[in-house]
């Protein structure tokens, strides 16, 4: 008969299950309280690492339709759920088995397909989420700043054009000018020969 205690374990088991997106079996063996603390800060908040019985896992899989694990439920049992970005926790844990031997990756499944020890692998050495959206982002943004550097070299040209002419109208107003100026001579010389005529109808 199923102790209280044993029922609301399942059922904790059961929801971690239905809240991730990805699980990844492990078999911790040998870890210190240390390594295990090292292992749950390296896979952030948004994931959990959690010591499991056996038995009780194996009824909360079937509650939650999670086959993966069926056959991989033996020795020291732990379970990263992961709800989080699903690479960067596969790659978390790749590392860490990495560097201590005594964590062993079994089995897990992500998005509801089951993934062996070698397909864990696969998934930690895919791109991040950030770097994908960062890859996605300079896609985006490229054609934004080719455009902002066309804009720009069309007005540096549109800036050079309109000073051009002013260049080239001083020198017409001067033409100008110089046209203008002869016409005082004229004027004198229209001045003194009136004069001549002036003198000789007082002698008159």
């Amino acid at each position: 008969m199923a102790t209280p205690n044993k029922v609301a374990a399942v059922e904790e088991i059961t929801n971690d299950f239905n809240a991730s997106s990805a699980a990844v079996l492990t078999e911790y063996r040998g870890l210190t309280v240390a390594q295990l603390k090292e292992l749950r800060v390296s896979l952030g908040r948004e994931n959990k690492f959690s010591v499991v019985k056996n038995t009780l896992t194996a009824i909360a899989a079937k509650e939650a339709g999670v086959g993966a694990f069926e056959g991989h439920l033996a020795g020291p049992t732990a379970i990263a759920f992961i709800k989080g970005d699903a690479v960067a926790a596969a790659k978390s844990l790749t590392d860490f088995a990495k560097a201590n031997k005594a964590l062993v990756i079994k089995t897990g499944y992500f998005e509801g397909k089951a993934l062996d020890a070698a397909e864990v692998a696969a998934l930690a050495a895919l791109e991040s989420r950030e770097v994908q959206l960062a890859r996605v982002a300079a896609v985006l943004l490229a054609p934004m700043a080719a455009a902002a550097r066309t804009l720009d070299a069309l007005r540096l040209k549109l800036a050079e054009g309109t000073e051009a002419p002013a260049a080239d109208e001083a020198p017409a107003a001067e033409a100008e000018a110089a046209d203008e100026a002869p016409a005082a001579p004229a004027a004198d010389a229209e001045a003194a020969v009136e004069a001549p005529a002036e003198a000789q109808t007082t002698e008159a």
